[in-house]
């Protein structure tokens, strides 16, 4: 990981580039994370690409709930050659879940884009085939997300068609 003051002037080279692209930064538990703008992630990631953090090592979905802006897609980055980890973070509200898709460079993303969609309802503009991956593509709602009632209506799989079918009728 780098350093509180590798962090820092992570973030200092982040806003040479775009005075408003870093909201925050976290250094916590040894771990280092650069809160942007959703206008910022692209070119964040492409950066911090230049600087060794090659691998996209996951992408996650998050709800801050109570807090605004309430969701929130974090981005693990590894540089393997010194073994530096980095989180780049975007939050966005629920009524504008939008942030653009990185998969054209970064194609770990792909899945990972999809399922925090499928999961929380966060938007990738640009994502070439944004749709369901766990939940069926007629489901309503997103599971994840704090706010969804625990213990809802059961969901129809083809493993539990049968026995779903049989308590509706």
């Amino acid at each position: 990981m780098p350093d509180a003051t590798g962090l820092e002037l992570i973030a200092q080279e982040l806003r040479d580039r775009d005075a408003d692209a870093v909201l925050d930064t976290s250094f916590f538990r040894d771990k280092a994370a650069v809160t942007v703008t959703r206008e910022a992630v692209q070119a964040t990631l492409e950066h911090l690409r230049g600087k060794g953090y090659r691998f996209m090592a996951s992408v996650h979905g998050v709800d801050y709930f109570p807090e605004e802006p309430r969701l929130g897609v974090h981005y693990e980055l590894l540089d393997m050659s010194t073994v530096d980890r980095i989180t780049v973070r975007v939050r966005v509200p629920v009524d504008d879940p939008h942030v653009p898709s990185v998969t054209n460079e970064w194609p770990t993303a792909d899945h990972q884009e999809r399922e925090i969609w499928d999961m929380f309802g966060v938007v990738f503009d640009g994502h070439p085939d944004l749709r369901r991956i766990l939940m069926p593509e007629d489901y309503e709602g997103h599971p994840q997300r704090r706010d969804f009632p625990v213990g809802g209506e059961p969901v129809l799989f083809t493993h539990n068609e049968s026995r779903l079918t049989r308590y509706t009728q």
